[in-house]
């Protein structure tokens, strides 16, 4: 069954806080493979012009995947997570993610379409800092594959 269209532009709660530490970070670039210097040496940061280490672009995707599962399972939505698949995910920066930040994600539904029996939900996340400013916008696109017919 097609998924209720009147949830696009449903906006959920803020999460918690995450307090991004430099060890995450650390991590996460070893993890990734990005051996960039700002990632982990905080005067190497400085060099570039920023107060901390940074976190590499993709960095925030832990957060606010975790910000985007408020949607899924919303049972209202009726998403049934047994059948999905990430699709895509997209950033767009204001700034890079730096150890210290305080990070709250607000998740809304941009879009829900139906195609060849599949739901598709587009979930935007907006990542703020502890004084509210806007630091990245995270798109995620999640697909419900659809049922399998019984034979």
């Amino acid at each position: 069954m097609a998924l209720d269209q009147s949830f696009v532009g449903r906006t959920y709660p803020p999460t918690p806080a995450y307090e991004v530490g430099r060890e995450k970070i650390r991590e996460f670039a070893e993890a990734v493979g990005d051996t960039h210097p700002a990632y982990v040496d905080a005067e190497a940061a400085r060099a570039l012009g920023h107060l901390d280490v940074i976190a590499p672009p993709t960095f925030v995707f832990s957060i606010t995947y975790r910000a985007a599962g408020e949607v899924v399972r919303d049972p209202q939505l009726g998403l049934d997570y047994s059948r999905v698949v990430h699709g895509d995910q997209k950033f767009s920066y204001v700034r890079p993610v730096r150890a210290g930040d305080r990070l709250t994600v607000t998740s809304t539904i941009e879009n829900i379409k139906s195609l060849a029996g599949n739901d598709i939900v587009d979930i935007r996340g907006d990542v703020h800092d502890e004084a509210g400013e806007l630091v990245v916008t995270a798109l995620t696109k999640l697909v419900a594959r659809a049922a399998e017919e019984a034979s």
